[in-house]
């Protein structure tokens, strides 16, 4: 049975009341007001099909804007063929013509009591609307109910005097139509589709806006073909009685109502872009509306449902259906006229430039001055913000504005720096191309050409790189420092290339012996970096040399090029400190809108601080790329040093060397592998990473184990693989090597696996000097933990067990203060071999790491391991690793305890 809403029973008791007062002898007016769509139509409908019932005979018009040319046309839909109408008519008085026809309408009474139903008579002719009014003047004292619908709606037009303006207000009973309740609309849509789930429902609710009108036409389309969703255009609906309806409510609004509600429509398309502030000036300057009526227009429409305030308590549409058949047949053209009158006026109103920005995405080009530059101000507030795809959205928008050739190739430049950075990006490398050949100032030239070197050699095409950069110099003769900027760019993007590098630096050298001035201090950093890789010089004599040139005078375009050498170098002298601070002043001075070579040097040096540092206390975060890099070397040692050995096995395993560039990262990404390979007891296959990564490194001249200690790795295979005089030549080489950089990390760790492949006597005596140099100013990392391990093993070799447990104690704690889970369960393991007892590891709450408690307090919260993964930004394997590590520390097995436990600050018993 179809759902009756309370709206309808209410006004059907109230007539049913004044028909039984009629049926007396006593007449009323019953005035029906109601907002379009809000069922006026129904209730009359329904008040006339139970005329009979209630005893009264039925006389009824339904009023049309095309009958208001008509004199008496709605009265003659009342009263039939009345052939006394003609004579009446004739001479055209109005008067004679009323009063014939009350005449009529009295003769009608005198046979049966009446119901006289008028609807929308508010487009009643003229002449119909006097008579109506002048007879509701006279009909209690006939019995005579006259019900007259009349559309009550707040528009931008102010409507004109009501029906019953003039009429004694004891004449007259109004009701007015409510908009349906949500709950009320829910029944009716579930009496058409019972079957429907609450969301489905809940959308139609939305899209109906309150209006019964909107509802059935809704209904009507979704009827003929359902769907699992209730559309958000209606190009899905079918056959289309709900945008009929639409237009029909727009059409009865007028037009200065209709320009407004389709103003906003089309300011919600990009809703992201209206202003914080209220927009009813906005809306009103856009439809050369009074801002008072469009004000008073909004709060109507909110309180009918039609529109509804929104989080940010601007008005909106309750469903993008009801928008979209707002928009129906607005021209696009007209779209993007509104969004640039939009950007205009609130231009004028000092809207914030990212707001108008957003405006001028909808619209065309505005061949106005002040476009380009609004747009490349908001493509730098949305850089500052982190939005880089916002930002790459405006500068494309840019490009659409007539440009001069310099603006555009900085637009361009800008542009194709950004969207490098996007994932499987294919546009940048076509835009700094472009940039590059437009005429432009030699600065800008150069920003042009490094951005697009930096972009070929991240896609492998380093060669290419070179000879792009080459090809500028003939250029900027008269500018010896830009020659200088190109030239230590190329020197840096060739690192990424085996064969290049070399005849790069080969030139370097030369220039640098035949013509310093030439190189500049940024190029003389290079060879000082070169010169520590190659193991030529000692890390006191590169830092002192490179402390000299960062206090040189240097220019803007080659600094970034010298404080992120001087970093790296740092980082490998274990001037971990400096290394930082240089990281830092390097990315402050880094354009985020111009890609750089160094840019990614410098991030990749942090990632080498953090892990010289070696704390694995913190979560980790595995790289999204597929293609092994830096990244993913460190995140493989760390899941080893960690007790992740299976994970770091994964992640190998998804990597697709394929499309590694022949570069020093792969290189790196080797040596991590062959770690995880030893880790899982294959010693043969991480022998052959580190042999491999070795001859890479020796091919590029890179020989010194302070990039990567591959000698010392290769060694350890050898001896698992029962090869020890192979295992203590690779030693001894490297320790060779370490003694010229002389950093007591280098030095230390030669020296504990050289001791370790010597044995005896004599390997204790090198064990024992690894283990004063590491721990004798205590460099980071855990280099210490692992010499006093390596110890252990020695003094327990020789009978010494006292010393030895002593060692794997002190290893057990340095290890387990940096999070190395492997080595202290190794120090264990060698503990109960020896017949000790490990010493019990800390426990309780104050025992675990900061990154330990807040995924615990927030996990004690209720939290899932996917909600807490979502909000540290961590993968959700690493949640529940700290998790298990946690439960472990603090003596419990159920999530349940601990919120408890964590409260009480002590393990559970």
């Amino acid at each position: 049975m179809m759902h009756s809403s309370p709206e309808l029973v209410d006004a059907m008791h109230l007539l049913a009341d004044e028909a039984a007062r009629t049926r007396s002898g006593t007449g009323r007016l019953v005035l029906l007001r109601g907002a379009t769509g809000t069922g006026r139509t129904t209730v009359l409908e329904a008040v006339a099909e139970q005329a009979s019932a209630l005893g009264l005979v039925t006389l009824r018009a339904r009023c049309s804007p095309a009958d208001s040319g008509i004199s008496f046309s709605t009265v003659l839909q009342l009263l039939g063929a009345v052939p006394e109408f003609a004579d009446l008519a004739v001479d055209g008085d109005e008067r004679a013509t009323a009063a014939g026809l009350w005449r009529v309408l009295r003769s009608y009474a005198d046979d049966s009591p009446l119901l006289v139903a008028v609807d929308d008579v508010h487009l009643a002719d003229a002449a119909s609307h006097r008579w109506l009014v002048e007879s509701a003047r006279h009909i209690d004292r006939l019995p005579i109910l006259l019900v007259v619908g009349e559309r009550s709606q707040y528009d931008l037009d102010p409507p004109g005097p009501g029906f019953a303006h003039t009429l004694p207000p004891a004449l007259v009973r109004t009701h007015t139509l409510a908009p349906l309740t949500p709950e009320a609309a829910a029944g009716r849509v579930r009496d058409v589709f019972p079957g429907a789930d609450r969301t489905w429902v809940d959308d139609c609710v939305r899209a109906a806006a309150g209006s019964p009108l909107l509802l059935r036409a809704l209904l009507d389309d979704l009827r003929e073909a359902r769907q699992p969703s209730v559309p958000t255009a209606t190009a899905a609906l079918y056959p289309g009685a709900y945008p009929a309806a639409v237009h029909w409510w727009l059409d009865s609004a007028g037009p200065a109502t209709t320009e407004v509600a389709r103003a906003l429509a089309v300011l919600e398309e990009n809703a992201a872009a209206l202003p914080e502030a209220d927009i009813t000036p906005l809306l009103a300057e856009l439809a050369g509306a009074d801002p008072t009526r469009v004000a008073g227009w909004l709060t109507a429409m909110t309180n009918l449902g039609l529109l509804t305030p929104g989080p940010d308590s601007r008005p909106h549409y309750p469903h993008p259906l009801l928008r979209d058949a707002v928009l129906a047949g607005v021209p696009a053209s007209r779209r993007r006229a509104v969004h640039r009158a939009a950007a205009e006026a609130m231009l004028r109103q000092d809207a914030p430039a990212e707001a108008v920005a957003r405006q001028l995405l909808a619209t065309g080009p505005v061949t106005a001055p002040w476009a380009v530059t609004l747009l490349q101000d908001a493509a730098a507030l949305a850089l500052l913000d982190g939005r880089d795809a916002d930002a790459v959205g405006y500068l494309r928008r840019a490009l659409d504005e007539p440009l001069s050739d310099d603006r555009r190739q900085r637009v361009l430049t800008e542009l194709g720096s950004l969207e490098y950075a996007a994932p499987r990006s294919s546009a940048a490398i076509p835009r700094l191309a472009e940039a590059v050949r437009l005429p432009a100032a030699p600065q800008d030239r150069v920003r042009a050409v490094v951005a697009l070197g930096t972009a070929l050699t991240g896609r492998g095409r380093t060669r290419k790189a070179v000879e792009v950069l080459r090809s500028v110099d003939g250029e900027l003769i008269d500018h010896p420092d830009l020659v200088r900027t190109l030239h230590t760019a190329t020197v840096l993007l060739s690192d990424q290339d085996q064969e290049i590098r070399q005849e790069v630096y080969r030139r370097l050298s030369e220039t640098a012996e035949r013509s310093p001035e030439l190189v500049g201090p940024a190029g003389q950093a290079l060879l000082v970096r070169h010169a520590a890789s190659a193991g030529l010089v000692s890390a006191r004599d590169a830092m002192r040399r490179l402390r000299t040139l960062l206090t040189e005078p240097g220019d803007p375009l080659t600094e970034p090029f010298l404080v992120g050498t001087a970093a790296t170098v740092a980082q490998w002298a274990d001037e971990l400190d400096e290394a930082g601070r240089l990281v830092d002043r390097g990315l402050a001075g880094q354009r985020p809108d111009l890609l750089h070579p160094m840019h990614q040097a410098l991030l990749n040096c942090r990632s080498d601080i953090a892990a010289a540092r070696a704390d694995y206390t913190r979560p980790t975060r595995v790289p999204e790329s597929v293609t092994p890099d830096n990244a993913h070397a460190h995140v493989l040692v760390e899941l080893v040093e960690t007790g992740r050995t299976a994970q770091a096995e994964r992640l190998v395993a998804g990597l697709d060397l394929r499309e590694a560039a022949d570069s020093w990262e792969l290189n790196r990404f080797l040596y991590a592998r062959g770690v995880v390979r030893a880790a899982a007891g294959d010693p043969a296959a991480a022998l052959h990473d580190f042999l491999e990564c070795g001859r890479r490194q020796s091919a590029r001249e890179v020989t010194s184990p302070v990039v990567t200690p591959w000698r010392t790795a290769a060694a350890e295979c050898r001896l698992a693989l029962g090869r020890p005089l192979e295992a203590i030549a690779l030693a001894e080489e490297e320790l060779r090597l370490a003694r010229v950089w002389g950093t007591p990390r280098t030095v230390g760790r030669a020296l504990r696996v050289l001791g370790t492949a010597t044995g005896g006597r004599r390997g204790l005596e090198l064990t024992e000097e690894a283990v004063a140099l590491l721990t004798d100013g205590a460099p980071a990392g855990i280099e210490p933990a692992r010499a006093l391990l390596a110890l252990g093993h020695r003094l327990g070799a020789v009978g010494e067990a006292a010393r030895a447990r002593a060692s794997l104690r002190e290893a057990m704690a340095l290890a387990e203060r940096a999070g190395a889970v492997r080595l202290v369960e190794l120090a264990e393991q060698t503990l109960r071999k020896g017949g000790s007892r490990s010493p019990g590891r800390r426990t309780g709450t104050a025992s675990l790491t900061d990154s330990e408690r807040r995924i615990a307090e927030l996990a004690a919260e209720g939290r899932t391991n996917v909600e807490i993964a979502a909000l540290l930004h961590l993968a959700r394997r690493t949640v529940e690793t700290h998790l298990t590590h946690t439960y472990k520390k603090l003596g419990i097995r159920r999530r349940a305890e601990l919120r408890p436990t964590l409260d009480r600050g002590a393990p559970q018993p």
